[in-house]
């Protein structure tokens, strides 16, 4: 399942991030998969529910976005919608085309939990 090291990899970007920012967390991993990538969403989710606690983000979710698959045509110039079975213009329906969007997996966003605000000054007691 490669899908797990995929897993890995991801969050070993977002921990990354997470100390950049000094953050104390993940609360939501947002990425884009598309149909062509070679990564099907249902075992990437499967694989980031075991990986988000050995990387020390147990509350993480993921949420999986897909992306369009787009082909620009090489004859006519129409940037178009395909299928995955049809890589085709959608004006000329050429299958000359050069793919534009469709094979990626991207880290779209990552919403992070922040460091509890310290408490500035000594407690006191009211009454």
């Amino acid at each position: 399942m490669h899908e797990l090291a995929i897993c890995q990899s991801l969050l070993d970007q977002a921990r990354q991030i997470v100390d950049a920012h000094d953050a104390n967390g993940i609360e939501r991993i947002i990425v884009q998969i598309g149909p062509l990538s070679g990564v099907e969403a249902p075992l990437l989710a499967q694989a980031f529910s075991i990986a988000r606690s050995a990387a020390g983000f147990p509350n993480a979710e993921l949420e999986i976005e897909t992306s369009p698959i787009q082909v620009r045509c090489q004859q006519c110039g129409t940037t178009s919608a395909a299928r995955v079975n049809a890589l085709l213009c959608g004006s000329c329906q050429s299958w000359k085309v050069d793919l534009i969007s469709g094979d990626e997996m991207i880290l779209k966003s990552l919403i992070l939990t922040e460091q509890p605000a310290s408490l500035s000054g000594p407690l006191t007691r009211a009454g």
